[in-house]
């Protein structure tokens, strides 16, 4: 029964593996592998804090309870702009919900289906789109790992990435900026695991902490459908680079947008802070950002948008000054012209019934994120 077990993997060495980690008892199935391995499983992904929650005794277990087989370096959560990342992370990339405005497929147009979407410099658009987004320069880099893998470099996998503008827009959807497809590109990991962005630091709208979205899929060939995803989730900037940067022309509305929410507020980050989603940067806003992030994938994780996708956006503006999530005065439509149908409920910028942006993800209905 161990065998068939389709969770289990074996390693070169001949070892039994689950989610990247070696059975403790090789002969024995996943479920009587003992409470140390539990608890090691538990912390494997966003039920962190739950468990160091329950006591130093508890935490203590589960320190116990990490693979013996690799020594895996913790991601920096200090948001100093001075600091530097580590190249692994110390547990799985939590799953997020792809928002309202991925341009994927799932919510009108596909931009991953045109040429020239594989791209470093995500700054300008491309194709028959001219414009440029203005701002801060920022290079981001992803170090995508592979848990089943002993957290080897994830080579050969494609990362798309996208975010909004400095006024809190999103190309393709927001109004003026639907024929736009600035500040989305895919580029391919290389033999470290790396991929690299050349763009311009995102702004803060209401009701969200500053963030990226990216999506991992397997190569290059399969990027045109979300059903071969690997993995989606979110990147959070750290508060006190965010500041620095929210004081300077062309991010008008920011600095006070981020006044108003927290981390552990954010309706993303907020289960646990944002732990394994907090970038570290460094630099100044004359010379530009290096904003860097370790992601670790288990490829054998159901990937998908978040379990809480029905969680709400955030508190929405009182005034008619286009502060909703999606930045910027409201658009009107919100949805390209070839974006396949009407467009969703709560479009960029406006309000739905509910007060919360939303939008058809798959077939269920989020909010903004």
């Amino acid at each position: 029964m161990r065998e068939n077990d389709p969770r289990l993997q074996r390693d070169a060495e001949g070892n039994l593996r689950y989610q990247g980690r070696v059975l403790d008892h090789q002969d024995e199935p996943v479920v009587d592998q003992g409470l140390r391995f539990d608890l090691g499983t538990l912390v494997s992904r966003r039920n962190t804090l739950a468990v160091l929650g329950a006591g130093a005794a508890a935490a203590g277990l589960a320190a116990c309870g990490s693979s013996s087989s690799s020594e895996e370096t913790s991601s920096s959560a200090a948001s100093d702009s001075g600091s530097e990342s580590t190249t692994t992370s110390d547990g799985e990339i939590p799953e997020e919900t792809n928002g309202p405005y991925p341009a994927d497929g799932t919510n009108g147009v596909n931009v991953l289906t045109e040429s020239g979407i594989v791209r470093q410099d995500i700054t300008s658009s491309f194709g028959d789109a001219s414009g440029t987004a203005e701002g801060v320069a920022m290079t981001l880099t992803l170090t995508i790992t592979n848990m089943n893998e002993d957290n080897a470099p994830y080579e050969g996998v494609a990362v798309y990435v996208w975010h909004c503008t400095g006024d809190g827009l999103y190309s393709l959807y927001s109004e003026g900026l639907e024929e736009e497809n600035f500040l989305r590109g895919v580029q391919i990991a290389d033999a470290n695991g790396q991929v690299t962005f050349t763009s311009i630091f995102p702004g803060c709208y209401a009701g969200r902490w500053p963030h990226i979205h990216f999506e991992v899929y397997p190569d290059e060939a399969l990027i045109t459908s979300t059903d071969n995803l690997l993995a989606t989730s979110q990147v959070a900037l750290p508060q006190d680079v965010c500041e620095t940067v929210y004081a300077v022309d062309g991010y008008d509305g920011s600095a006070e947008n981020l006044a108003n929410i927290t981390l552990d507020s954010d309706n993303v980050f907020g289960e646990d802070g944002g732990e394994l989603q907090l970038a570290t940067a460094e630099g100044d806003v004359d010379a530009g950002y290096t904003v860097e992030l370790p992601v670790a994938i288990d490829p054998t994780t159901e990937p998908g948008q978040s379990t809480d996708a029905m969680g709400g956006g955030g508190e929405m503006p009182s005034d008619a000054g286009g502060e909703m999530p999606g930045g910027g005065t409201p658009p009107e439509g919100g949805m390209p012209s070839d974006g396949g149908g009407e467009p969703p409920a709560g479009g960029p910028g406006s309000e739905s019934s509910t007060g919360t942006e939303s939008s058809l993800v798959g077939n269920t209905l989020v909010s903004s994120r």
